[in-house]
């Protein structure tokens, strides 16, 4: 019985880690319609950027961020990673190239876009590796008043 806990408490958490992150944008930009959130996009170099794998690490990796992004914010990651064995399928490799040309022309990561359900930009930031993931939350915040 004790096991039997124990795997399903592994896979809650796992599916509710999961749930985080859409799969597509459109699926993302559904679901900020339906719930009436945010959208947080978050443009990565996941394999490449050195700020964007400590911007993951230290913000978006905190149980806080986590919590809170969970309840208050559609969250899709518009990932570029360079190495062979991780790129992405092609029609969301797309998907991201469309996405970087629409809210981050100049290139930059990492880059976080704050939009509504109509696609509008609320606000943009990067990463600030004096800021603390509630520091962080807060200045998200902003935008969405």
């Amino acid at each position: 019985m004790r096991l039997l806990l124990t795997f399903i408490f592994i896979i809650s958490c796992v599916s509710s880690q999961a749930q985080l992150w859409h799969n597509t944008f459109e699926e993302a930009l559904a679901n900020a319609n339906s719930e009436d959130k945010p959208i947080v996009l978050v443009f990565s170099g996941s394999d490449w950027c050195g700020p964007c794998i400590r911007f993951k690490k230290k913000i978006l990796e905190s149980d806080d961020f986590k919590s809170f992004a969970s309840e208050n914010y559609v969250m899709y990651n518009a990932d570029f990673p360079r190495k062979k064995k991780n790129q992405l399928p092609l029609d969301r490799l797309n998907s991201n190239k469309s996405l970087a040309e629409r809210y981050n022309p100049r290139g930059f990561f990492p880059l976080v876009v704050v939009l509504n359900g109509k696609e509008s930009i609320l606000g943009k930031t990067g990463f600030d590796t004096k800021k603390s993931p509630q520091e962080y939350i807060a200045l998200l915040n902003n935008f969405v008043k």
